[in-house]
């Protein structure tokens, strides 16, 4: 720990996101853990517990939260949609601002990334581009092979929009503090972005100006529901996260993070890197985001806590968002601050079951007692 000489360093430090005052800088990845309460999706008093838990984050980011049943591609995760979900999570937000925090939900919209027997109907999965992705996803039964999708069409768009839009409402309904938008990982909005996944002939495909008019369009609407102020938005313009791919990320992302740094939101989260992997997967100056955007920069992808310290202190980000590291230690905020050490991660608790891996990791004061 700092001894009372020493100032303590940037990370540890408040900061305000557009509307949102954080209490430090060390933010909550969003993780998916798929524990939403069968039959419904909706949150539960365990989910309750494990947000509780890791209020301490300067922000947490819920874990993926689903616009629709057919925006949903896993099992069991929830959504926030539905009357009982909206209930749901206002334990979670309740707890969450009891203990001092604050917490956005993630919304998110899988797109091709989910099989038939999770879709309404047990129809296709909707995608840009009618092309299957090559990844698989979490059923009952386990990981299985993603479905093929078929193409959106056009006219489907807005509903789509009007659907991410009502999230956001929903999600402020459920005492959110407000939203951050899934553009990353592969999912709907990055399909959209990425040249691999969007071959259309449209006035969405083709050109770098049409392939981000469908993100743009669900930035506005939700901005326009809840207040730019309270709206963020994740991306990972490298990531081959789910089979995705684009010839020319720079120019893709740094004309869309144009676009976005005009829209006064509350924060950008990048993904630097391959997606829980190597940071240095592929060139990309993420700096160039950094000056367009003119919000919060969140950096996320492997950082441990001097690489975080340093990130904040040289200016290359306003915080930096910590994923497994917050699922092993809820109390992480305080370990990092100390200089403590930190729990291994039980990997083979990560998807689907009970408490064991999810609300039992020791804190600090459990290890010294």
């Amino acid at each position: 720990m700092s001894s009372s000489t020493e100032p303590l360093p940037k990370l540890f430090t408040p900061l305000t996101a557009g509307d949102i005052a954080l209490a430090n800088r060390i933010i909550m990845a969003p993780l998916t853990r798929n524990r939403a309460t069968h039959g419904s999706d909706a949150p539960n008093a365990l989910n309750v517990e494990y947000y509780r838990q890791r209020a301490t984050a300067g922000l947490i980011i819920s874990e993926g939260t689903q616009i629709s049943q057919q925006g949903q591609g896993y099992i069991w995760t929830p959504g926030i949609y539905s009357p009982a979900q909206i209930e749901g999570w206002k334990g979670v937000t309740e707890a969450v601002h009891a203990e001092g925090g604050k917490i956005v939900a993630q919304i998110w919209h899988v797109g091709r990334v989910s099989h038939v027997s999770l879709q309404p109907d047990n129809r296709a999965p909707v995608a840009p581009s009618a092309i299957v992705a090559p990844t698989k996803t979490y059923l009952e039964s386990g990981f299985t092979a993603v479905s093929q999708p078929r193409e959106l069409a056009a006219e489907e768009l807005p509903g789509i929009v009007a659907d991410y839009a009502r999230a956001a409402e929903n999600a402020r309904k459920a005492g959110f503090d407000g939203v951050e938008i899934h553009g990353a990982n592969g999912y709907l909005i990055d399909q959209f972005l990425k040249d691999g996944t969007n071959q259309r002939e449209d006035a969405y495909g083709g050109s770098i100006e049409n392939r981000v008019r469908f993100p743009l369009a669900v930035v506005d609407a939700v901005a326009n529901a809840i207040g730019k102020g309270r709206v963020g938005i994740r991306i990972s313009p490298v990531s081959p996260a789910n089979g995705i791919s684009d010839t020319d990320p720079q120019a893709v992302f740094g004309h869309f993070v144009e676009k976005l740094g005009r829209r006064g939101l509350a924060f950008l989260h990048v993904v630097e890197g391959a997606t829980g992997g190597p940071r240095d997967i592929a060139p990309f100056d993420y700096a160039a985001l950094r000056r367009a955007f003119k919000g919060v920069y969140i950096a996320n992808n492997g950082f441990d806590r001097e690489s975080a310290i340093e990130a904040v202190e040289s200016g290359r980000a306003d915080a930096v968002a910590f994923g497994k590291a917050f699922i092993a230690n809820p109390d992480l905020v305080a370990r990092l601050e100390r200089n403590a050490p930190l729990n291994a991660l039980q990997a083979e608790t990560l998807y689907g079951g009970d408490a064991r891996g999810y609300t039992d990791y020791p804190f600090l004061t459990e290890k010294a007692a």
